[in-house]
């Protein structure tokens, strides 16, 4: 039985982004502003193209079929008539369609300050943290060593100061440190206290995710049926490659869908490994698999929120490492957009790199990944600051780059840049300054000149004798700098007295039960 609902309190946060300062910002930042993507999407598939993936993945889930591990899952959907034999799941593309037909386009999650809101879906553009690595590395420690609770606290003091990461995901690097069975609630009561952003619950057995609904509801001081009405979190789950779908996972993803709350499934689909070394492929699987976990959601709450994610790259044929921000990766998640696009989905990627430390080849990749989630019309961007070596290293270092490339993104899409009225057309201005002189002095620069460009806060733009006198600070240098300075002066955002405390003797409880079951 659920526990009694509570009164909703009157919460004492503040509005998004805002921090008392005792003295200056240790960098000039772009406000709040999740972006709206106003370019249209890439699409490298013809129409043909589509229907072709689309017929794979159908055939797929017709015709071979995906293991359901999780025996309450196998249980709904051999009630909703698919065809079950052992553990493996096959289900007819009218049936698909019929039931990812119910599945929102768009949804919103609300998280404890509701001016951090999300919209997920349309054109709108969200970035979250680094997910997940079990290492760290940043410059002051030059090397790769585990995560703990201290890193993991510092990472997400990053994600609740840049304006540019909307949602908190997964743990910033995995606090080793802390035994697993209680690990769960040292983190979310650390996400929850040090962030006011959309927060994120592993599907790893119940308890963990009951656990980390229940620490929601009190930070948001919300009742059960306040939490129930509208997302408030999400979960993201990962099928098994190939054709795969586990136990805890299954679970996790259930327990959210009934509760309707936030739901994103993420095929790992390795071409080559775990998927078809073609990405046409790849692509196909990835869909079946994701297609069948919304198609669970759906029978078991009509109209829960869903999302497909992709993360279809390939394996280096050379040693079977795992390789990101390929061309082929790029293709592969614009094609999944397009196929997002004809389900009517929204859809999650990620920006991702193989590189182990800050540096050339960890940008050019992330940036690849990136773009490639804009130009694919994704929705909510995985991983966009932080991440290293395929996902094993979290840095500091690499999550202030990564935000400078986050904040151009989100400046390339302010449609201001292209507005074409006569103060933008400025005929007068070239009129004034016709064939001879310049327009640095001219009104329409001086009234413009501040807000006019991007301005980087990690960039150096000086000339190579101006870089020189001031230190020649390579990037990863400035951006440790930063990120001592950010630490220094961070704020937690303001959180109710009682809510804290609630919090607090939550976690203290469930800890004195046991926290959650492990394999150890």
């Amino acid at each position: 039985m659920a526990a009694p609902d509570h009164n909703r309190r009157t919460r004492n946060g503040g509005r998004a982004g805002a921090r008392t300062r005792r003295g200056r910002s240790a960098i000039e930042q772009m406000p709040w502003n999740p972006p709206v993507n106003i370019d249209r999407p890439t699409e490298p598939l013809t129409p043909e193209g589509v229907h072709a993936i689309h017929d794979g993945a159908m055939r797929i889930l017709e015709e071979i079929g995906v293991e359901f591990l999780n025996l309450e899952a196998l249980d709904i959907l051999r009630k909703a008539g698919c065809t079950i034999n052992g553990e493996n799941v096959r289900m007819g593309r009218e049936f698909v369609m019929e039931w990812i037909g119910k599945a929102p386009s768009q949804f919103t999650i609300t998280p404890r300050n509701p001016d951090r809101t999300i919209t997920i879906g349309g054109k709108h553009l969200l970035f979250g943290n680094v997910s997940s690595p079990p290492n760290y590395w940043d410059m002051s420690i030059g090397t790769k060593v585990p995560g703990t609770r201290a890193r993991c606290q510092d990472l997400l003091k990053l994600t609740q100061y840049f304006n540019c990461i909307h949602f908190a995901g997964g743990y910033p690097v995995e606090p080793v440190d802390i035994h697993a069975s209680v690990r769960h609630l040292d983190v979310l009561y650390d996400k929850l206290t040090i962030t006011d952003k959309v927060m994120h619950a592993y599907s790893l057995g119940k308890e963990r995710v009951e656990d980390v609904m229940e620490m929601v509801r009190i930070a948001g001081g919300l009742s059960h049926a306040e939490f129930d009405a509208t997302p408030r979190m999400y979960t993201n789950i990962n099928s098994t490659s190939p054709l795969k779908h586990d136990i805890p996972m299954l679970d996790g993803w259930m327990r959210l869908a009934r509760r309707g709350q936030g739901l994103v499934v993420t095929p790992f689909t390795l071409a080559g490994a775990m998927a078809p070394v073609t990405m046409s492929g790849a692509v196909a699987q990835s869909l079946a698999e994701a297609l069948c976990a919304v198609v669970l959601a759906q029978i078991i709450n009509p109209g829960a929120p869903c999302a497909i994610g992709t993360f279809t790259s390939n394996v280096d044929m050379k040693t079977g490492a795992p390789a990101f921000g390929t061309p082929e990766y790029m293709r592969a998640t614009q094609m999944t957009g397009q196929l997002c696009r004809y389900y009517n989905l929204p859809m999650r990627s990620s920006g991702v790199c193989a590189a182990n430390v800050p540096d050339g080849q960890a940008m050019w990749e992330t940036s690849n990944s990136l773009w490639a989630a804009v130009q694919s019309g994704t929705n909510m961007v995985y991983h966009a600051a932080g991440w290293l070596e395929g996902g094993l290293i979290a840095s500091p270092e690499k999550f202030i780059m990564d935000c400078e490339v986050l904040q151009q993104i989100q400046r390339y899409m302010d449609p201001d840049i292209c507005a074409t009225g006569p103060d933008e057309i400025a005929l007068d201005a070239i009129k004034a300054v016709g064939d001879s002189g310049h327009f640095f002095g001219i009104q329409h620069t001086q009234d413009r000149y501040s807000t006019a460009f991007y301005q980087p806060f990690l960039s150096d733009w000086k000339n190579y004798e101006g870089w020189e006198a001031a230190g020649a600070v390579w990037t990863p240098e400035r951006a440790h700098l930063i990120f001592k300075e950010i630490i220094a002066e961070f704020e937690e955002p303001p959180m109710d007295v009682a809510i804290r405390q609630e919090l607090a003797e939550f976690v203290a409880r469930r800890k004195s039960e046991g926290g959650a079951p492990t394999d150890f």
